[in-house]
């Protein structure tokens, strides 16, 4: 009987934390033609508080259109590391979002 409850007990703990890891993988959407050029801020204004980085604007790929998403002030997940911009890059297939990220 005990075993049948840890094994159970297993696999909802593995089935809950395997969907906790989605965000490592990259699913890219492919787009036939590519984004609207970056739209560039005048000022940025003053961070909100130590240790914030600014993260710039982007163009998504949303409901069968591009939609600008807005930078903004973030704090670092750890100390010292730094933002990767995210980029559209193009290949065979044609345009994909590779999506920023700490490092």
């Amino acid at each position: 009987m005990r075993q049948k409850v840890l094994a159970t007990t297993f696999l909802l703990f593995s089935t809950v934390l395997a969907g906790c890891g989605g965000g490592y993988g990259y699913n890219y959407r492919y787009v036939s033609y590519g984004p609207p050029p970056p739209r560039y801020y005048g000022a940025i204004g003053v961070a909100p508080g130590p240790g914030y980085v600014w993260t710039n604007g982007y163009w998504a790929w949303r409901g069968g259109r591009y939609d600008w998403m807005d930078g903004r002030w973030v704090r670092p997940p750890r100390g010292r590391t730094a933002w990767i911009e995210g980029r559209w890059d193009r290949d065979g297939r044609g345009w994909a979002y590779r999506p920023g990220h700490w490092r």
